[in-house]
């Protein structure tokens, strides 16, 4: 595993890290080490324990404006459950594409309520057209989802290392594979 959970100063999952962003944190002595992987990182003059979860000594405060949900490829295809939002079918992140309800070209923009995931096949079937344009209708209407950051980071992780299972909250589905 080559990657660390980083918790504020009151226990509240901010993020996951690269273990090399976590050892430069460490030894710049703004965090502290609470769990660690059974694997050691070696230097010329030290090795360290490979930390697995780690606390910021100092709170982070988190602007109201920036706990929402990144907007992203990955978090439009966890909004849409991995379903072409056309024809209902569920695809792997590689069959699927994102989709803009109003072209572009027709004043139409990339944010939350005007992309949608979609098939390949749909996209296509779509083209620069509108969906009544398109004959084709959308299952759901797409809006900014209201996830809880903790909510956010953690869904789609599949294998959740166990040494995180006691930082993250248990309302949160851990594993889910489809």
């Amino acid at each position: 595993m080559e990657q660390a959970l980083l918790l504020n100063s009151t226990y509240e999952p901010l993020r996951i890290i690269h273990w090399q962003r976590a050892i430069t944190l460490l030894w710049q002595e703004k965090v502290e080490v609470l769990e660690v992987y059974d694997r050691r990182i070696r230097g010329v003059s030290a090795s360290v324990p490979l930390p697995a979860v780690l606390r910021l000594l100092k709170l982070v405060r988190i602007e109201a404006g920036r706990r929402g949900v990144k907007f992203s490829r990955a978090n439009i295809f966890i909004r849409d459950h991995y379903q072409c939002q056309y024809c209902g079918k569920r695809f792997r992140t590689e069959d699927l594409t994102f989709d803009h309800v109003v072209p572009i070209a027709r004043g139409g923009r990339k944010n939350w309520d005007n992309i949608v995931t979609a098939c390949w096949r749909c996209n296509n079937r779509k083209s620069g057209r509108t969906p009544p344009e398109a004959l084709m209708r959308l299952i759901k209407v797409p809006v900014k989802p209201a996830w809880k950051p903790a909510l956010a980071m953690t869904i789609g992780l599949s294998h959740t290392p166990a040494v995180w299972k006691d930082y993250l909250y248990w309302n949160v589905e851990l594993d889910h594979d489809e």
